[in-house]
């Protein structure tokens, strides 16, 4: 696999070694020793997957407090563009973020540390989004951003009217009222 470190630290896109022959294809997905080499040692405690459509938001989500959460997202079927927002206020990146497309095609990842918030849309007829997390989901510590906060300033490639979201992610907080992380 190849590790590579985005713009903002922490925030890494590891891109699959991938055998294809007239079978199919093979890659490894996950190996740890690599990862704890390259980005550290993490302890996942869940995997996680959704479904969605075209043009399906979802984000931007984050844990609070002791119950963020480090994520390693990648896409089993379709294509997405996945996006991490550093909210960190000690950070040099702070309030910028990373933008990366995931497919199926590619089979990319993108580990995104505690401390972000974290969204993709679908850019695919449909998508299997899957995710690791280490550390336990908590309603009450649940927190979102809204995905069109003109202070993140997101370049979304649709338009905004074929966007589709959840009501609890068209009332989010906008960046200026968000949690941040020290």
């Amino acid at each position: 696999m190849k590790y590579i470190q985005t713009n903002i630290q922490g925030v890494w896109i590891i891109d699959p070694n991938i055998f294809q022959d007239a079978r199919g294809y093979f890659f490894e997905a996950w190996k740890q020793d690599e990862f704890d080499e390259y980005v550290g040692k993490i302890q996942f405690i869940q995997d996680n997957e959704s479904k969605s459509s075209y043009g399906v938001l979802r984000g931007l989500h984050y844990q609070t407090g002791d119950f963020s959460q480090a994520k390693l997202v990648r896409v089993i079927q379709g294509k997405v563009l996945d996006v991490a927002v550093d909210l960190r206020k000690s950070s040099p990146t702070f309030g910028q973020h990373v933008m990366v497309e995931l497919s199926e095609d590619n089979k990319r990842q993108l580990f995104i540390p505690r401390g972000f918030a974290h969204g993709f849309l679908v850019l695919s007829e449909k998508a299997i989004f899957t995710y690791k997390v280490d550390n336990a989901y908590s309603p009450t510590h649940e927190a979102s951003i809204r995905w069109d906060d003109e202070t993140i300033g997101i370049q979304w490639p649709i338009a905004k009217n074929d966007i589709v979201t959840s009501e609890k992610d068209l009332k989010a907080k906008s960046f200026g009222n968000a949690i941040f992380f020290d």
